[in-house]
C-alpha cells in the first residue's frame, strides 16, 4: 500500500515539473516575438510623421488670416439667409410675428372677434347670504287629536300632493266627536219632523198654539247644536265630503283620523312612528313647498348705506359658481345686537329646483358706475411670460399687444395703455390661443409687444 501511494507522488511530480517547463517555453516565446515586432518597425515613419505634422502647423499659421476672412463671409451671409426668411415655411401659422388660424380652427377654439370700446365698470358691495325655506310656505302638521299611529305613508324627502294621506291614527277622542255629530243629526230630523207635524195641527186649529211654539224651540236647539258638532269636526280636520259620509261608514271606521297634507310640497320632517301614542299638538310631519326659496344676505353696518329695497343684486353659489338675479324684496329695519348686522331678502323662483336651502351664496349689489374709454372682459386678457396681454386681429393674424390695467370690477377690466378704440381684439376664446403660444415655438415672438 505504501508502495502505490509513492508511485502516484511521483507521478504527481513528474506532471508539475512539466507543467513549468511547458509555461516557460511559451514565455520565451512570446518576448521574442515581441521584440521582432519592435526591431522592425519603421522609425523613419515617426520622423517622416513629425515633420509632416509641423509642416502641416506652419500652413495653418500661414493661412490663418485667409480662413477668418472666409469664416466672416459665411457669416455674413447666414445673416442675410434669416433677413430674407420666408415666413410662409410655417404653413401659414406664423406671419410677421402673429398668429394665422384656418376658419375651421376658429370655430373649433371658439374665436369671437370684436372692435374695442367704451364701457363701465360696477362698484360693487358684496353679501354673504344662504338660501333658506320661504317660512311662508312651510306648514307644522299636527294630529289634532290624541290617538294611536297605525298607518304612514310617507317619510322624509317624499313629495305629496295637497290632501294626500301622511299617516292614519286611531282616536278615540274623535270617535266620541263623530258620535256626538251623529247623534245631533238624529235629533235634528227628528225635530224637524216634529216641528212639522204641530206646524200641521196648528194651522187647523187642533194643537195649541204653545205646543207649537215648543216644537220650533227644539228644531232650533237641534239644529243649533248639529251645526256646533260639526264645527268641530271640521276643527279636527274633517272636511264636508267626510262629514256627509259619516252616516255611511262603519263602526270601526269611527275612530280612523286621516291626517293629510294641506299643500303640495316635500316632507323636510317626520317624527311619528307606528303604535306611537300621540299628543293632540304633537309635531308629527313638516310639508314644505319649494317652488320658491328665500336668499338671506348679511348686510353689515358699514355696508348698509349701499343696500336698499328693490335694489337688483347677482346671487352666485359658492360650491358651484351658478349664478342667479333678483330684487332685494325686504331689509330688516334693526341690527342683529349678536351679530351687529341687518338681513336683506331676495325671493327666487325655485319651480325647476335648482335652489338648494342650506346652500351658502354671495350677492353682488351695484352701487355706481363709471365710464371709460377702453373696457373688455377680463377673459380677454391673458398673461404670458410675466405681461398681460390681448390678441390682436391684424391682417388676417393674431398678435399679442401688450396691455396695461387699470380699474376692474368681477367680469370687465378697464385697458389703459396697448389697446385703442375701434381695435379689433379677440374677446372670447384668447385663452387658446394663450396656450397655442405656449405650446408652439412662438413664444414672445408671436406679437409685437407693444
Amino acid at each position: 500500500m505504501n508502495m502505490m501511494q509513492e508511485v502516484a507522488k511521483k507521478k504527481i511530480n513528474l506532471l508539475f515539473v512539466l507543467g513549468l517547463a511547458l509555461m516557460w517555453g511559451f514565455g520565451v516565446q512570446l518576448e521574442a516575438t515581441a521584440q521582432d515586432s519592435h526591431a522592425g518597425h519603421d522609425h523613419s515613419a515617426h520622423a517622416d510623421d513629425k515633420h509632416g505634422d509641423v509642416e502641416g502647423e506652419e500652413h495653418k499659421e500661414e493661412g490663418h488670416a485667409e480662413d477668418d476672412h472666409d469664416d466672416h463671409g459665411e457669416e455674413h451671409v447666414e445673416k442675410d439667409d434669416h433677413s430674407g426668411h420666408d415666413h410662409g415655411e410655417h404653413g401659414g401659422e406664423e406671419e410677421e410675428g402673429g398668429l394665422r388660424l384656418t376658419p375651421e380652427q376658429l370655430k373649433r377654439f371658439g374665436i369671437f372677434v370684436q372692435p374695442a370700446s367704451a364701457g363701465s365698470l360696477r362698484n360693487e358691495v358684496s353679501l354673504p347670504g344662504e338660501i333658506v325655506f320661504n317660512e311662508d310656505q312651510v306648514v307644522h302638521i299636527v294630529p289634532r287629536v290624541a290617538g294611536i299611529a297605525r298607518k304612514i305613508h310617507k317619510s322624509v324627502g317624499d313629495r305629496v300632493a295637497a290632501g294626500e294621506i301622511l299617516a292614519v291614527i286611531e282616536s278615540r277622542e274623535l270617535a266620541d266627536a263623530k258620535s256626538e255629530y251623529l247623534a245631533a243629526s238624529a235629533r235634528g230630523g227628528l225635530a224637524e219632523k216634529n216641528y212639522a207635524r204641530e206646524k200641521s195641527l196648528h194651522e187647523k186649529q187642533v194643537s195649541s198654539e204653545q205646543d207649537y211654539l215648543e216644537a220650533e224651540q227644539a228644531l232650533a236647539e237641534a239644529r243649533i247644536e248639529l251645526r256646533s258638532s260639526e264645527q268641530k269636526l271640521h276643527a279636527l280636520g274633517l272636511s264636508e265630503e267626510a262629514v256627509e259620509a259619516l252616516d255611511a261608514e262603519h263602526d270601526e271606521a269611527i275612530t280612523r283620523y286621516e291626517i293629510r297634507s294641506p299643500i303640495s310640497g316635500v316632507v323636510t320632517k317626520k317624527h311619528i312612528s307606528l303604535g306611537e301614542s300621540l299628543g293632540a299638538d304633537a309635531g308629527i310631519f313638516t310639508v314644505v313647498d319649494t317652488s320658491s326659496v328665500w336668499v338671506n344676505l348679511t348686510v353689515y353696518t358699514k355696508n348698509l348705506g349701499a343696500v336698499r329695497l328693490g335694489q337688483e343684486v347677482t346671487l352666485r353659489v359658492d360650491h358651484s359658481g351658478v349664478q342667479a338675479h333678483g330684487e332685494i324684496s325686504m331689509v330688516t329695519p334693526f341690527v342683529e345686537e349678536s351679530t351687529r348686522s341687518a338681513t336683506a331678502r331676495v325671493v327666487l323662483d325655485n319651480s325647476d329646483g335648482r335652489w338648494m336651502p342650506g346652500t351658502f351664496v354671495t350677492g353682488f349689489g351695484s352701487t355706481t358706475e363709471e365710464n371709460l374709454p377702453v373696457v373688455v372682459a377680463r377673459d380677454a386678457v391673458q398673461n404670458i411670460e410675466g405681461r398681460n396681454v390681448v390678441f390682436v386681429e391684424h391682417e388676417g393674424s393674431f398678435e399679442m399687444t401688450t396691455v396695461s390695467l387699470g380699474r376692474m370690477d368681477r367680469v370687465n377690466v378697464e385697458l389703459t395703455a396697448g389697446l385703442e378704440p375701434g381695435m379689433r381684439y379677440v374677446s372670447t376664446g384668447s385663452y387658446q390661443l394663450k396656450a397655442t403660444v405656449i405650446t408652439s415655438d412662438l413664444g414672445s415672438h408671436a406679437g409685437h409687444g407693444h
